[in-house]
This record gives structure tokens, sequence and C-alpha cells, in this order.
């Protein structure tokens, strides 16, 4: 489904969404409407705008997180140093699309996003970080503190979240069953103190785990 307050931005979104294979838009709308669109049609996958004239993108995410199977919400924005961005990510959004994406990359974030991944550009979290007031605090030693606590393999593990892999496609990667790379997950999320895999990527980033050139690539200790 895909939220969005401009006609444009939705009819090309679905047009391109719908001609991929296994995707179908099960509708569209603007924020007011999301939420009760969303009860009767019961997507997978949302793509929420995140600044709206009719209603602001965070109340609209709020909102859906409330409902009793929530489907999972990606933010769209054009700046990837959107203010709101953090404060989505903190209250429950799966991650955050630019409205550029190029065409053949969107279904294939759409199915990352549907398998459980995280969908956030490395290079446009390291610029929303530096933009947050908290990235040069004390916050950030805590935070490798925490980071610290994790094993070799749970390093490894959060790395490849960060990346926006789902727990099967890091199985693939690293030789690992799903069910293996799942404890893993909930160790990670444990020893972090964070509720989502969106939070854990933030934390791997503030704490320095991630190399300059993408999300794929553990530095420092370890």
């Amino acid at each position: 489904m895909v939220v969005d307050d401009e006609a444009l931005v939705r009819s090309g979104f679905e047009l391109i969404l719908n001609a991929s294979d296994g995707i179908q838009v099960v509708a569209t709308a603007e924020g007011a409407q999301a939420a009760d669109v969303i009860r009767r049609e019961h997507p997978d996958v949302v793509l929420l705008d995140i600044r709206m004239p009719d209603v602001d993108g965070l109340t609209v995410l709020r909102e859906i997180r409330t409902l009793p199977e929530p489907p999972t919400v990606a933010m769209l924005t054009t700046f990837d140093t959107d203010e709101y961005i953090l404060t989505a990510l903190r209250s429950g959004a799966a991650g955050f699309l630019l409205k550029d994406t190029e065409p053949e990359q969107l279904a294939h974030l759409v199915r990352t996003l549907a398998a459980g991944g995280v969908v956030m550009s490395p290079k446009a979290s390291r610029a929303l970080l530096r933009g947050h007031p908290g990235a040069d605090t004390p916050q950030v030693a805590e935070d490798v503190a925490r980071v610290n606590l994790l094993t070799d393999r749970e390093r490894d593990v959060l790395v490849l979240i960060a990346e926006g892999l789902s727990n099967a496609d890091i199985g693939t990667r690293i030789h690992l069953s799903a069910g293996t790379v799942k404890d893993h997950v909930s160790s990670i999320l444990t020893k972090l103190r964070v509720s989502s895999r969106v939070q854990a990527a933030l934390l791997a980033e503030r704490a320095g785990l991630l190399s300059d050139d993408g999300a794929g690539t553990a530095r420092g200790n370890g």
C-alpha cells in the first residue's frame, strides 16, 4: 500500500510495483484515510510519506502501530536528511525510502521489507546521525559499551542487519540456519536494549561498527 498526498507519487509507485513479479499494490491513499484503508485491505507493507499537508506522517505511523497486526511500514521522503526520519525509525518504522529511488530498486526494497529486513541507506543514515544533536554526546560511549557485549558472531549478524538483510538472507550469507540467526537477533536486541532491527542498525552506526562505504564491513573493536 502506498500512502502519499501527491496523486502522481501514488500512481507512479503503483505502476512500478504492480509490474514487478510477486508484488501487488492493494490500495493507495492519502494520509487521513490510511488507517481505515489498512484495516480493510490488510497490506503486508506500507510505504508512508513522512510529510503530508492533511496529516503528519508520524501521526499516521503511530496510529498504524496501534493496530492489532500492524504492517511493516517504511517512510517515504524526498530528502535523506529529513529531520523526522530518526523519530519515525524510533517510533517503529522499518526504514525509509527516498522518493527518487531507481524503479529497478524499488521492488527489491519492498521485498526486503516484506521479508523482515531493514531498508535504510547507510550513507543517508550517517547523514541523519551527523545532523542529530545526540550524535556527539556521551550516548555514543554507551552505545559502544553495548556493542562490546556482543560476541564476534553477533557482531557479524548486527552488521548484516544494518545492511538490510532478512534472517534467511543473513543465514545464507554466513552459513547459519534461520533458527540460529533468529536466536542471534534476539540476543542482539536484548544486549543492545533495543526493540527493533532498525534501532539496532542505528546503534551500530552510532557505535562506529559500520564502514564508511556501506553497511557490510565491520570496523573498530573485534
